[in-house]
């Protein structure tokens, strides 16, 4: 470490991980590495960590960070005492508390610390982190999840981080299939437009920042662009969701018909569209 400023590491450079690294190497102050999944990326996973003292992870999903984390040639074989590993991607909590406990007994810390917003707000830096793992852990990384972030929540030990970013986007979705049926019912019946419903409901109790953003600047103009958050990320957060209910004994019975016009969208062949394209799910007739 040149001026005793770490040197940081970052693996993945994907929709999200790419502006987040971009923002973390512009503010950091000290020199980033970044790798990413691809075969001809620059730096090899034992090169990284030879060289970081703080690795961050931004990955799609439980295989690749299992992969990149406990595979074979993974971060578990080549991290060394001292070393700090970040996941800023979305992961079931089991998988957090499981990677706590490993690299632990390498004498390395691990903080699980998913992002929640928009990729606008990755290339702002103005995410929200919520963060699983010691506080002492939080606090000497605070510095660099603060490029990346404006919120930042310490939400107790080893997967609380990402408990709370899987139960965040479970409302999010349903909350969108909640509106999908009800401009849905409005185009349907013709009784009233759907902009005066969405519009006035953003003066009534039924008011949010889901309806706000999910609902005026995507269901309401029927657009569902690709390359953002897609059907399938937000499918494969919910099923993390209702993984977690499942352990603790619960059948979330609202949560798991949301999964079910998840999945039925991607049959209809929107899976890689924005999520709120469920909508089209929601229209099928009977």
């Amino acid at each position: 470490m040149a001026d005793n400023k770490p040197v940081l590491g970052f693996i993945g450079l994907g929709v999200m991980g790419k502006p987040m690294c971009r923002n973390l190497a512009l503010k950091s102050g000290t020199k980033v590495i970044a790798a990413d999944l691809r075969p001809e990326a620059a730096d090899s996973i034992p090169d990284l960590v030879a060289k970081c003292d703080i690795i961050f992870l931004s990955l799609p999903g439980e295989k690749e960070v299992r992969q990149i984390c406990l595979g074979a040639g993974g971060l578990i074989e080549h991290v060394r005492k001292g070393q700090t590993v970040v996941d800023t991607s979305t992961a079931p909590v089991t998988l957090s508390q499981e990677l706590g406990k490993r690299f632990a007994e390498k004498g390395v810390d691990f903080a699980d610390a998913p992002v929640a917003r928009t990729r606008q707000a990755a290339i702002d830096g103005t995410l929200a982190i919520t963060v699983g793992g010691d506080a002492a852990v939080l606090e000497r990384i605070r510095p660099y999840l603060a490029c990346m972030s404006n919120e930042i929540t310490h939400c107790g030990g080893h997967g609380a981080g990402e408990a709370v970013k899987l139960l965040n986007n479970m409302l999010v979705t349903m909350t969108t299939v909640a509106l999908a049926e009800a401009i849905t019912v409005a185009r349907e019946s013709g009784v009233v437009s759907d902009k005066v419903l969405f519009e006035a409901m953003t003066k009534g109790s039924a008011d949010s920042f889901v309806l706000r953003n999910h609902g005026m600047k995507s269901l309401l103009p029927d657009d569902h662009p690709l390359r953002a958050f897609p059907v399938t990320y937000m499918l494969k957060d919910l099923s993390y969701a209702l993984q977690l209910a499942e352990n603790a004994g619960l059948s979330l019975r609202s949560a798991n018909v949301v999964k079910g016009l998840l999945e039925r969208t991607i049959e209809l062949g929107h899976g890689e569209k924005y999520h709120t394209a469920v909508v089209k799910a929601v229209e099928e007739k009977a």
